[in-house]
């Protein structure tokens, strides 16, 4: 949907008239600094996320749901034998 000259002009008028020229630029920076918390809150949302998933995702320990029967009592035995050394 594509507005031309006519329409962003048409919309201007009207937010003159319902809020005034001393209102827009106010309303105009309480926007954009609504905007800029919305990014900042969505940038922090996926650090935690990232930060989560890099805490569940252990490399050193196998995935016991990712291994066979045999590969999950291969992995106890040598770790008791680790143990026991």
């Amino acid at each position: 949907m594509n507005f031309g000259t006519t329409e962003i002009i048409l919309i201007v008028a009207v937010l003159f008239l319902l809020f005034g020229a001393t209102r827009l630029p106010q309303l105009a920076k309480s926007l954009g600094q609504s905007r800029k918390a919305f990014k900042e809150g969505m940038r922090e949302a996926e650090e935690e996320e990232e930060a989560e998933r890099a805490k569940l995702a252990s490399p050193a320990a196998p995935q016991v749901t990712a291994m066979s029967d045999e590969a999950l009592a291969e992995e106890m035995r040598r770790r008791s034998e680790a143990k026991q050394s």
